[in-house]
């Protein structure tokens, strides 16, 4: 099927988010402890000989030199006809392939704490996730919710003035949740007048977006919507109590997970309410992603010009028999996050019929049919359920499972660069390389075009031009996931 590109996003602007990331803003001053990540941090830098990968979906290109100057790509040219500048600092990357800076599109800071019990408890990752996230090759990122709002709002601040490593940040207020949170970390909205109080006042503390969340009523999100608007501001959401084509009519922006939260094919959905996950799974797995009900959804969204956020790597979690953890993202871990992770994973090895094992291909097949169908598709890991997630390297398996899916590897890291920026409304500045964008890109050894498990292989990571040591950005944290 011929993919169609939709003319437009969305019909408010963008003035939030432009001023959100410290897109534009003077080089800051690094602290110590930021420049003992940094490996470049040149006026002007060439990348000769390397591949191209450019993040519109074109072709990649090979034996190019990049140019960067002042923050911002300047040139990119066959190497041949495209000599390095005399004060550039000269890298020769034979062998090895750049990519834009990927786009995090559900990239949170918290995690599951591994302890176990009721309340269910996240732990933030203040410490680990800004740098885990840089090292993974993303160099923006959305937080698409926030159980400590403050915390991320202050982590974006100091990201920004130099002081602590990490991405950009695009900073999701607390989630827009109804009566019947899971957790005491999200507030329950008493009514739509709550709703609206709740996005107005977080707007004003620091946050550029916002997310709906399971039990929220049509009255509250249909506020929350109509605020955030107002404010030139998106709202997403992990719904439950209302369906996706529901969900769009009311003017939503974006929503996360795709089909394997859909409740509107439950025969018995009642308006407002969250039905047992159980029954949810029941009623898609008597569906065929390809026939008129799911084709509907998709038709619908598209239409209203809805995005949908891929986070395959938290359902991978729940199906049986998948590949195991690398010994990387399980040295990252806290040992008793660690402990946690494998024995729920041991447990879902356990459960061979799990319903799991037949909705994980239809989720994959829903969000490749969505891409053709001219939808807008994002990516992130989502770095929560029973832990195994990890930030950065969750980023990077989410492009591979995107592959796994029927993208190809151009595709996938289409879909996790330029898409987001569009829906971030900065795909002027980052998303793709070409001269005048932002300096934002990753080196990757080897060629993931080829083989897309070679995006875990990051050496350098550029954000507005200065580069990063992956190695030691992830060794710094080794152990820490979890625990701060």
């Amino acid at each position: 099927m011929r993919r169609l590109r939709l003319p437009a996003l969305l019909a408010f602007t963008a003035s939030a988010f432009m001023s959100t990331p410290a897109f534009g803003q003077a080089k800051p001053s690094f602290s110590p402890l930021v420049q003992s990540f940094i490996t470049v941090d040149s006026p002007v830098v060439a990348l000769e000989h390397v591949a191209v990968i450019d993040g519109t979906g074109a072709p990649p290109r090979s034996d190019q030199t990049i140019i960067l100057s002042g923050g911002k790509i300047e040139t990119i040219g066959d190497a041949a006809s495209t000599p390095a500048p005399a004060d550039a600092k000269v890298l020769d990357l034979s062998g090895d392939t750049v990519i834009p800076g990927l786009v995090g599109m559900h990239d949170h800071f918290f995690y599951p704490d591994g302890g176990g019990g009721y309340p269910i408890l996240y732990s933030e990752l203040g410490y680990s996730a800004p740098r885990l996230y840089l090292a993974g090759g993303v160099t923006t990122l959305r937080t698409t919710g926030s159980i400590e709002p403050y915390t991320d709002i202050e982590l974006k601040k100091l990201v920004d003035a130099g002081r602590l490593p990490g991405p950009h940040m695009v900073i999701t207020g607390p989630y827009l949740e109804g009566a019947g949170a899971y957790t005491p970390q999200m507030h329950q909205l008493q009514d739509a007048a709550d709703a609206r109080r709740t996005v107005a006042y977080w707007a004003a503390e620091g946050a550029t977006t916002f997310k709906a969340y399971m039990h929220i009523t049509r009255a509250e999100l249909s506020a929350a919507i109509a605020e955030a608007h107002s404010l030139h501001m998106t709202l997403t959401g992990h719904l439950c109590s209302i369906g996706f084509r529901e969900a769009a009519q009311l003017g939503i922006d974006n929503l996360e997970h795709g089909l394997l939260v859909d409740t509107e094919f439950d025969p018995g959905k009642q308006p407002d309410v969250c039905p047992p996950q159980p029954v949810t799974a029941k009623a898609l797995l008597g569906l065929d992603v390809g026939g008129p009900q799911i084709r509907r959804t998709i038709e619908t969204l598209v239409a209203h010009h809805v995005a949908v956020t891929s986070t395959l790597p938290v359902f991978e979690t729940f199906v049986p028999n998948r590949p195991p953890l690398e010994p990387r993202v399980l040295e990252a871990m806290a040992p008793q996050a660690r402990i946690s992770y494998l024995t729920n994973r041991a447990m879902v090895a356990e459960r061979p019929n799990d319903p799991y094992a037949k909705l994980f291909p239809m989720e994959e097949q829903f969000e490749h049919e969505f891409y053709e169908a001219g939808g807008l598709l994002l990516a992130g890991p989502d770095p929560t359920g029973y832990g195994g997630v990890v930030p950065g390297f969750g980023d990077q398996r989410e492009v591979e499972l995107l592959v796994e899916a029927g993208f190809t590897p151009v595709e996938a890291i289409h879909v996790a660069t330029e898409d987001g920026a569009k829906f971030l409304r900065l795909d002027d500045r980052i998303g793709t390389l070409a001269p005048g964008k932002d300096a934002d890109l990753v080196v990757i050894h080897g060629d993931p075009a080829k083989n897309i498990a070679e995006i875990e292989n990051v050496v350098t990571v550029f954000k507005d031009g200065v580069g990063y040591d992956s190695v030691k950005l992830i060794a710094s944290a080794r152990g820490r996931v979890g625990l701060d």
